[in-house]
């Protein structure tokens, strides 16, 4: 089962977190696409996910029929890419409520601290096909 994640597409960090995702992903389990995308688009609303709520998380992840938003949506990828990465999905048992205070603090002011593209990311020819908004 593939695991999606919409990102916004002219953040840095996110862009920065996609890179890193793509890089240690050996399984290949994630695919991606912008939230600003007409895929984004479409499937935060059929997921019912706000889009402003999308934009201010920055990650949203989607696998089955489930939905994971801010501190649960970075945890759950750390743990989907398996090895050493899984270790830090013990943040999980630390209160919802101060991770995702933390969170937000970074996603309000993910612009001033990491910068800000002027269009989205444009995947390389061979990473395309884990791009849903490229196909």
């Amino acid at each position: 089962m593939k695991t999606v994640v919409l990102f916004d597409g002219v953040c840095n960090l996110c862009h920065r977190s996609v890179q890193f995702i793509l890089r240690h992903d050996r399984a290949q389990r994630f695919v991606f696409a912008s939230q600003q995308s007409e895929v984004g688009q479409q499937l935060l609303r059929q997921y019912g996910v706000p889009t402003e709520a999308a934009l201010a998380d920055s990650l949203v992840v989607i696998e089955g029929a489930r939905v994971w938003l801010e501190s649960d949506a970075a945890l759950h990828i750390l743990y989907r890419l398996g090895g050493v990465w899984r270790i830090a999905a013990v943040l999980r048992w630390a209160p919802k409520g101060l991770r995702d205070w933390v969170y937000r603090l970074i996603a309000k002011n993910r612009y001033r601290l990491f910068g800000r593209l002027e269009r989205c990311m444009v995947p390389t020819p061979e990473l395309k096909r884990r791009f849903l908004d490229a196909l």
